[in-house]
């Protein structure tokens, strides 16, 4: 692990006691956690016949869990990822209070550690800028789907980071996307690793932020061949 890596971890361990205080994070209001729920089952559909065995998904950079914890109760098969160890216990404290099942690792997001395994879908919200090679990590990610997966990036360019000349963490400004990145430059780089692919705004949908937002947003839903 490098020194940012480091750096990296150590911040979103710290932020671990608090994230879920920010509205998209911890969906404790009803109407984000709806509005939350109703995306995820359009861009990751629950299984349609009762006897279909359930998908299994990887949440990448899962943070405390909420988007894991949604796509559980949709009745998928869910495998967390976080480079933070507090957010990680965050997650299972989670899925534990619920009462459901979740398998949650601590490890680098650009490289899960799950072995060989194969997932129908992988999602990541809000994660590519914090990554040294995003374009390595985006083609790993592709290579942890089966064939006809999906790929749901939820991302966006943040107004916030383009204002200030402060980097999250030392060394940040050097990260390749570390203002976010637009969904026209995103795409480029996924569409050779993709079959289809397709760009939905989420910044006029106000219930998945809790209010009105300023910046870009947007999901990027993208099936393999």
């Amino acid at each position: 692990m490098t020194a940012l890596d480091s750096s990296i971890a150590a911040y979103w361990d710290a932020a671990a006691a608090d994230f879920d205080a920010e509205p998209d994070h911890g969906l404790l209001a009803p109407r984000t956690r709806e509005a939350w729920a109703r995306r995820l089952a359009e861009w990751i559909p629950p299984a349609t016949a009762p006897s279909a065995p359930p998908s299994e998904v990887l949440d990448v950079g899962c943070g405390t869990g909420s988007l894991s914890l949604l796509l559980a109760e949709a009745g998928h098969r869910v495998t967390g990822v976080d480079l933070a160890p507090r957010m990680v216990a965050a997650a299972r404290a989670k899925f534990a209070a619920a009462g459901r099942e979740g398998r949650f690792l601590v490890g680098d997001a650009a490289q899960p550690p799950v072995g060989e395994r194969r997932f129908d879908a992988l999602i990541v919200r809000h994660l590519v800028w914090t990554l040294p090679d995003p374009a390595a990590a985006l083609r790993e990610w592709v290579g942890r789907l089966r064939p006809g997966g999906r790929l749901v990036l939820v991302e966006g360019r943040w107004r916030e980071a383009g204002q200030s000349g402060t980097p999250y963490v030392p060394g940040a400004e050097a990260l390749p996307w570390h203002h976010g990145v637009a969904a026209d430059e995103l795409a480029p780089v996924v569409r050779p690793l993709v079959g289809a692919l397709r760009v939905e705004d989420l910044a006029g949908d106000e219930a998945l932020w809790g209010g009105p937002v300023t910046d870009e947003r947007y999901a990027l839903i993208a099936e393999l061949a």
